[in-house]
């Protein structure tokens, strides 16, 4: 069955399904979707007799419902196997679920929700101080990072830190073969949820607003180019310094990329005069307000993940204090 798209045409294909016991079904997502929406008990009836079944390009969604659906009418435990991550649905429905060493594995899963929070961080910050910009303009259409300060916040001086995230390890893999339990947190989304999701999007909004409206207030608008030379170097200063809090255990290409993007950043600096004043950014009055922004952006946060993490360690931590 492919390309099933109607009520009236699952129906035939199930007449036709239901007077060939012997038949095996190749079944696609599409059609997988309006059979279960329209014909949910007369298809799994029908399906559960025959020698094979095959459904191929479904989601992670529909290979749960056909793991439950299996499950409920044939009041038997069931086995899932599967080596992705869109499997995981389906197998943590299953009464015995086993995941093979793949693109699923536990580290994949924790960094990929590490990467994806730092991406909507990186992008979000510099909205939010745009946005404070703006409302201390009166709402003058004027753009606070221009040209190469855009293209190379996206790209030279945060990408590569960013992206490096995805070396992360939380424990050996050989540790997470011996404490199975590890894999049961995955079940909770404690890495990847709606409660993460709103914690970065508060904490991108308090750097965004304490970068720029310090900024403001330790310089002024009246000296704008001196004003965004403070603001540009505490942005990329705080995602530098975010990547590096958030690292687990420390890979050399994390090293190499952290330290590399700054020594670019501040070898670049001739190359911004444009932008920048470039005597102020080599005075002290320049660097003290920096570190000052950073301060007041940085040890919140940090001082509230470590606490967090105190109260409610994460089972990686309590196997590593016991090695």
């Amino acid at each position: 069955m492919a390309s099933v798209s109607r009520k009236e045409q699952a129906q035939d294909d199930l007449d036709f399904l239901q007077s060939k016991p012997d038949a095996c079904l190749l079944i696609d997502g599409e059609s997988l979707a309006v059979m279960l929406k329209n014909h949910r008990d007369a298809f799994i009836a029908a399906a559960v007799r025959l020698s094979a079944v095959v459904a191929c390009r479904c989601s992670p969604t529909q290979k749960a419902d056909i793991a439950r659906l299996i499950r409920t009418y044939t009041k038997k435990r069931i086995c899932c196997i599967g080596d992705g991550g869109n499997d995981v649905s389906m197998i943590q429905e299953a009464d015995v679920g086993i995941g093979i060493v793949g693109e699923g594995r536990t580290n994949s899963y924790k960094r990929s929700a590490k990467l994806a929070q730092f991406v909507m961080h990186r992008g979000l910050i510099i909205s939010v101080c745009q946005a404070v910009f703006s409302i201390a303009s009166d709402f003058e259409p004027n753009a606070l990072y221009r040209d190469w300060l855009l293209v190379g916040y996206a790209t030279v001086y945060t990408m590569f830190p960013v992206f490096s995230l995805v070396l992360d390890t939380d424990i050996p893999p050989q540790l997470a073969h011996l404490y199975p339990e590890l894999y049961a947190e995955l079940s909770t989304s404690r890495s990847l949820s709606y409660q993460t999701f709103f914690i970065w999007v508060a904490i991108s909004i308090y750097q965004g607003c304490v970068i720029q409206l310090l900024s403001h207030l330790l310089v002024g608008l009246a000296d704008f180019e001196r004003m965004v030379s403070v603001s540009y170097t505490a942005l990329i200063l705080n995602e530098l310094l975010m990547v590096a809090a958030e690292v687990t255990t420390w890979h050399w290409v994390m090293v190499v990329t952290i330290i590399g993007t700054i020594c670019a950043y501040f070898g670049s600096l001739p190359l911004l005069g444009q932008y920048y004043d470039l005597h102020y950014v080599l005075t002290v009055g320049f660097v003290w307000r920096v570190v000052a922004i950073l301060g007041v952006s940085l040890i919140p946060v940090w001082a509230l993940t470590y606490l967090k993490r105190r109260i409610h360690p994460p089972n990686y931590r309590k196997v590593q204090q016991g090695i």
